[in-house]
């Protein structure tokens, strides 16, 4: 039997029953574009985060308090110290880092002509601007000097500014925040939403003094630094922990650099992306069980024809082949369909969430045909082998 002869042979033999095909057909696709959309979604979180860390740059250190990462017990009689201005200061002066900020948060009600927005308003120095790589819009960031300067300065983000002014120019606008008076000196230009603690559109920023005074904090919420050479990351994360144990007398810090923390999460997601490929992938299964139910009642609607085929000398590997083809062909149909389907969601997802950058893996493309191929030919097997065992005088006796 000729290779366009199989195909025939399997193709009319689907077409005379377009209703369960259609059903099969529907059930591989279904699980091929589930697979392909969560795949899409698993890949388009990791690159969103990733991308979200990339725009800080690939050179920064962070410096929290407290020991995250032990090795062993706390010495007998050590304690946790908090993260001071002064410790601030001192890593100002490391050789290899280029710019320090430190960083105090708390939530606030900023207020402006009888209107009120609770925003999260950071405490921190000039040096933030260029370490997170933030652009202005309009006026000044904070000024520059030293971090035990007590200004009066705000720098408002796009949308804080936009909703508490309503179209009017911020600039030079006396705002409140709690009980203390600022005055507005700048405005962040749009950055988009974040996923790192809060989203800087909407946020509020004055001199780190102020805050920690307005906040009454004696502690940091945390320091980052600009390494001036991305090839001493290490020794400048080695430097910091050294200089901050010896100032602390205990190791009661934690010291992340800015590439580690991009790499974990994008093995953590990646990890997740084929977590939930492999659970989409279970959908297919029960298409295959679909596809060997088909095809066992097509076994047994067919019994006469398998042994007219036989009796006129057609060996069993022909025979085999034949309805192997027919599940081969229903996969196909709906490995492609699902294809197609799954490319459309993830497209109108992109439409929906234009700042989520959703895209299915070409891994993920390949590794789903291959799958729906394999589900073709492995739940098709036994009903083939089933019709190569059929005794043709038998088959042709039930007629």
């Amino acid at each position: 039997m000729a290779l366009l002869d199989l195909l025939g042979f399997a193709i009319g033999a689907l077409r005379g029953h377009r209703l369960r095909t259609a059903l099969s057909v529907a059930g591989v696709a279904i699980g091929i574009a589930s697979v392909l959309t969560l795949t899409a979604l698993g890949e388009g979180a990791r690159r969103y985060i990733v991308d979200e860390f990339a725009a800080l740059g690939s050179n920064l250190i962070i410096v929290l308090p407290g020991k995250v990462e032990t090795t062993g017990g706390v010495p007998f009689g050590g304690v946790t110290h908090d993260l001071t201005l002064e410790d601030h200061g001192a890593l100002a002066r490391l050789d290899r880092l280029r710019r320090t900020a430190p960083i105090v948060v708390a939530t606030e009600t900023l207020r402006f002509q009888g209107l009120g927005r609770a925003v999260p308003v950071l405490g921190t120095t000039a040096e933030y601007l260029e370490i997170r790589r933030l652009k202005l819009a309009s006026g000044s960031f904070l000024p520059p000097g030293d971090s035990d300067r007590a200004g009066t300065e705000i720098v408002l983000g796009t949308r804080a500014a936009q909703e508490l002014f309503r179209g009017e120019n911020p600039l030079g606008q006396m705002v409140r925040v709690g009980p203390a008076r600022f005055h507005v000196v700048g405005v962040l230009a749009p950055r988009g939403p974040s996923v790192l603690g809060f989203d800087l559109d909407e946020a509020a920023f004055v001199p780190v003094k102020t805050a920690m005074r307005l906040f009454n904090r004696t502690s940091l919420f945390r320091i980052v630094a600009e390494v001036r050479i991305f090839a001493d990351m290490d020794q400048a994360k080695a430097e910091a922990l050294a200089l901050l144990k010896e100032r602390h007398r205990a190791e009661d810090v934690t010291v992340y650099t800015q590439d580690a923390m991009v790499s974990s999460f994008s093995a953590i997601l990646g990890a997740l992306t084929l977590t939930l490929a492999g659970i989409a992938s279970v959908s297919l299964v029960v298409a295959g069980v679909g596809i060997m139910n088909v095809m066992l009642v097509s076994v047994t609607e067919r019994r006469a024809e398998i042994g007219l085929l036989k009796a006129l000398g057609a060996a069993e590997p022909q025979i085999l082949l034949a309805f192997l083809a027919e599940a081969t062909i229903l996969a196909a149909l709906g490995g492609l369909l699902g294809l197609a389907v799954g490319a459309f969601g993830v497209r109108l997802l992109g439409l929906i969430y234009p700042d989520f950058p959703a895209a299915i893996p070409p891994w993920a493309v390949a590794a789903s045909l291959s799958l729906s191929f394999l589900v073709g030919v492995g739940f098709g097997v036994w009903p083939a082998r089933r019709a190569t065992r059929l005794d043709p005088v038998a088959a042709l006796a039930r007629r």
